[in-house]
């Protein structure tokens, strides 16, 4: 396919924005992608790409944002600020600020410049969780817990965005992709935490009896581009088929490399308000990526990941095509290869 149009993606030195920039090249389109700064170059490593040009943007800046989006066809507005685990009130603060005032300046670009259609990357976060058996959720349902600034941010500035969309006249489609693995990310997300530290044998004392709302990013990718390309239009949940647990995932880690520590026992739920507590500790004693604090614990904990991928096989014509254990095995690999050029210690050595 060879459109030869300019499309917008923001937030391109990220997980999804790494794999989605040279994707939509290979299509045939001319990308103009953006991080928060050019000069720096852990932000620009990998996207001197032919066919890309780099553009510094502050997401919330709505002149800038509209002068990076002058003369674009579509606009993905991947940037995001993603963690699960903030360390104090001010940095949570921020990120709901910034990814509603990001969402803002996304729609009010592509407005001002008649983008013909914005894909907004919001998040399966926006989607409750349910006891465990409860009813399937879909994109028809609304996360209402914001204990979880994250939780918070992508569903008020989705939430933002169709208001101010509908407003404006943008044809605008959300996708809501699970937690992304897969290779092409440069530093740890809270998705690549949650396996570096199964890696790391964080779960050795006890496992939670949850499952984990996984996705391989090139799946997403997939669905960018379908949600980009079609006439559908709405909300899109870009999830695996099935959704593992927590000692499944570890199980399948550790017919990649055996080395990988088995799971302990299931953690009965009275137990979880002392999970921060043990995240603490594997912290301080493996190196293992802070996870939990009480909020998460509360938030989480007890819950199941119960929504269907049905309306995007059914309206975008998506499928899971990149298997979980491929996706755990490119995950563990390259955090193998950051763990080692940071020379934090050994992340157990995956095929």
């Amino acid at each position: 396919m060879d459109t030869n149009r300019v499309v917008l993606v923001t937030g391109a030195n990220g997980h999804l924005g790494r794999n989605l920039v040279p994707a939509l090249v290979q299509r045939g389109y001319r990308v103009r992608a953006t991080v928060r700064d050019t000069a720096d170059p852990a932000r620009t490593a990998g996207l001197a790409i032919p066919g890309v040009e780099l553009h510094a943007l502050d997401v919330r800046d709505e002149r800038r944002f509209s002068e990076v989006a002058a003369g674009v066809d579509l606009l993905f507005h991947v940037a995001a600020t993603y963690k699960n685990y903030t360390a104090d009130k001010a940095e949570a603060e921020e990120m709901v600020r910034d990814s509603i005032e990001g969402a803002r300046a996304a729609v009010q670009a592509a407005a001002a410049n008649g983008v013909r259609r914005l894909v907004l990357t919001s998040s399966l976060v926006t989607v409750p969780l349910m006891p465990k058996g409860g009813r399937t959720t879909t994109e028809a349902d609304w996360r209402t817990d914001f204990r979880l600034p994250y939780h918070k941010a992508k569903t008020l500035a989705e939430q933002e965005a169709w208001q101010l969309a509908r407003t404006r006249g943008v044809d605008m489609v959300a996708v809501l992709p699970g937690a992304l693995l897969g290779p092409g990310f440069t530093r740890g997300t809270s998705s690549t935490d949650a396996v570096e530290n199964m890696l790391l044998g964080a779960f050795r004392a006890g496992v939670p009896d949850q499952n984990f709302p996984a996705v391989d990013v090139r799946d997403v990718v997939r669905g960018h581009v379908l949600a980009a390309e079609s006439g559908a239009g709405g909300r899109f949940i870009l999830c695996n088929d099935v959704l593992p647990s927590f000692s499944e995932m570890i199980r399948i880690l550790r017919t990649i490399d055996p080395s990988v520590p088995a799971p302990g026992p299931l953690i009965p739920r009275f137990v979880l308000p002392l999970a921060p507590a043990f995240d603490w500790i594997n912290h301080r004693m493996l190196g293992t990526p802070r996870m939990i604090n009480r909020d998460f614990a509360a938030a989480v904990g007890g819950k199941h990941w119960t929504m269907s991928n049905e309306r995007a096989k059914r309206e975008l014509g998506w499928r899971q095509e990149v298997p979980l254990e491929q996706s755990l095995a490119d995950t563990a690999a390259t955090l193998r290869r950051l763990r080692a050029g940071a020379r934090r210690g050994p992340v157990p050595a995956t095929a």
